[in-house]
């Protein structure tokens, strides 16, 4: 079975950040980003991988017999847009996704370009529910 890519590791959030993120306003999102995700889930940052930020972790374990680790909640600030990894149930996913603002939604992300499209209140609530729904499905974490 292959291993996961994506792990936690030691690396520097201010490190990664202040060298992979060139854009200011996106630089500047990063952080805010850190200070909101750590302040609604009361974890610490950490490098998953090498471009994601995350707080928390879960051990997941499929049907398939594939298991690892992953984060509670996650971003990366990537070139094109900002990921965000907030794990929505989806009986209160179109609900939210219409509140939170100007995104792009996929099946394991949603996409933003800066903090200011968004409406912050939600990104609060949709983090808040993330680790709730996530600690329900994998109460053992």
């Amino acid at each position: 079975m292959a291993k996961n890519k994506t792990t936690e590791t030691n690396e520097s959030i201010v490190d990664f950040i202040n060298a992979f993120v060139e854009d200011e306003t996106k630089k500047k999102d990063a952080f805010e980003l850190v200070k909101i995700m750590q302040e609604v889930s009361h974890f610490k940052p950490k490098m998953w991988g090498p471009s994601i930020i995350g707080f928390g972790s879960y051990h997941y374990k499929y049907a398939s017999g594939h298991e690892g680790d992953a984060p509670l909640v996650a971003f990366s600030p990537r070139k094109a847009a900002i990921s965000l990894y907030v794990y929505t149930a989806p009986e209160d996913r179109d609900e939210l996704l219409a509140k939170l603002g100007k995104h792009k939604p996929s099946k394991g992300c949603i996409y933003v370009q800066k903090l200011a499209d968004i409406d912050i209140d939600v990104l609060k609530n949709m983090i808040a529910l993330s680790l709730e729904n996530l600690k329900k499905l994998y109460p053992s974490n």
